[in-house]
């Protein structure tokens, strides 16, 4: 069966290394942590986990969350509040749609993928205390792949941040498939402390169960391997089928 809406780009979710990861953790952790992260259920493997992920992205520090729903919810109004603007892309997910309402921010919506238009709602915003450019790298329903140097070039000049939601190009896209990191203008460190503090709607969930924890660390590690390893004839594959939906839309 060829399966054209799945989310399993790298086709690791059947992989034998990540199964066995997942039965290997569960005989040592157990099903559960049992906790939330702020009282005791914080364990090995998430530290493994970040320190990888991090090492990956070439970044100083990482944080997991239980899904990308609670990432945006927990990362955007954490680092926005009132006082704040934010440009939102206006086909963006709507994971962070709810992560803005939550923060109270302004919400200024740019047209899609409108680097133009954005710098022009950003000339429009002069007195806001932060303001903060949020958009998906790939967008998942058409397969539109955001400019992001253009995003960014235009947030420089204005002095915004950038925060870029890459869950269908990570592993795909980007230097050794690493992908962009998360926020630009500021460092990675400071952010990450900010957040683990004050993300009330991750540090007051219970964390992700240790099967997810190991598999996910393990497709890390599979990831980088298949990346860095000499077969260019793959990679092209891959790139060409993340390219498939937004072909097959601008051909109508």
């Amino acid at each position: 069966m060829l399966n054209l809406c799945a989310n399993n780009y790298l086709g690791f979710a059947n992989h034998t290394q990540l199964k066995d990861a997942a039965k290997a953790a569960i005989d040592k952790f157990g099903v559960g942590p049992a906790a939330v992260r702020t009282i005791a259920g914080t364990q090995s493997l998430h530290l493994e986990l970040e320190a990888k992920l991090a090492a990956f992205k070439h970044v100083e520090d990482a944080i997991t969350f239980q899904s990308g729903f609670i990432a945006n919810q927990a990362v955007i109004p954490t680092i926005t509040g009132a006082e704040d603007v934010i440009f939102s892309d206006e086909l963006n997910h709507a994971s962070i749609i709810d992560g803005i309402r939550l923060s109270k921010a302004k919400v200024v919506r740019y047209a899609h993928n409108s680097a133009a238009d954005l710098d022009a709602k950003l000339k429009a915003e002069p007195n806001a205390r932060r303001k903060l450019i949020i958009t998906d790298g790939v967008f998942s329903m058409d397969g539109d792949i955001a400019p992001l140097d253009e995003i960014v070039y235009v947030a420089e000049r204005h002095d915004a941040l950038t925060m870029v939601d890459d869950a269908h190009g990570e592993g795909v896209l980007g230097k050794a498939a690493a992908a962009p990191q998360i926020i630009s203008n500021c460092t990675i460190k400071s952010t990450s402390k900010w957040v683990r503090c004050r993300k009330r709607s991750a540090s007051w969930a219970a964390t992700s169960p240790e099967r997810k924890k190991s598999s996910t660390a393990c497709a890390n590690e599979r990831g980088r391997f298949f990346f860095q390893a000499r077969d260019s004839r793959r990679r092209r594959c891959l790139y060409r089928r993340s390219r498939y939906s937004h072909d097959v839309r601008r051909a109508g």
